[in-house]
């Protein structure tokens, strides 16, 4: 009996692992994510932390706020923080490539009550991010 009831619960948690990586997939099988516009990414990696309306959470950690943030108003600050990471924040270098990063950091900087006109380019990402 205790066999079957350990199968059966084996079986269960399998199935649900199964699904929820289905329902979730997060990286392509390339380990980068598949997103290309800064909405979908901003939803997809983004927002969890900085929440739907941009507007940063405290709690279990500190996520600054991005919404009307003037430290967005320099480019070079949020692709550093976006390619790098820095203080508990990860950096998502080697998720997304420089025209993901150009078009996560533009979104950002024209939403949320941000309306900083200049925009990122990919090139601009890539020489601001060599290593």
């Amino acid at each position: 009996m205790r066999t079957i009831m350990s199968t059966a619960v084996l079986w269960g948690l399998m199935g649900s692992a199964t699904a929820f990586a289905a329902d979730a997939p997060i990286l392509s099988t390339s380990g980068k994510f598949e997103e290309q516009t800064g909405e979908a990414l901003f939803n997809q990696v983004c927002q969890g932390c900085h929440m739907a309306q941009g507007q940063g959470a405290h709690g279990a950690g500190a996520y600054p706020a991005l919404s009307t943030n003037p430290k967005l108003g320099a480019k070079v600050y949020p692709v550093y923080m976006v390619a790098s990471g820095q203080g508990g924040m990860p950096g998502f270098k080697k998720y997304m490539d420089d025209q993901q990063i150009a078009a996560v950091v533009n979104y950002v900087r024209t939403h949320f009550g941000n309306q900083y006109p200049d925009t990122v380019t990919a090139e601009e990402v890539r020489v601001l991010t060599q290593r």
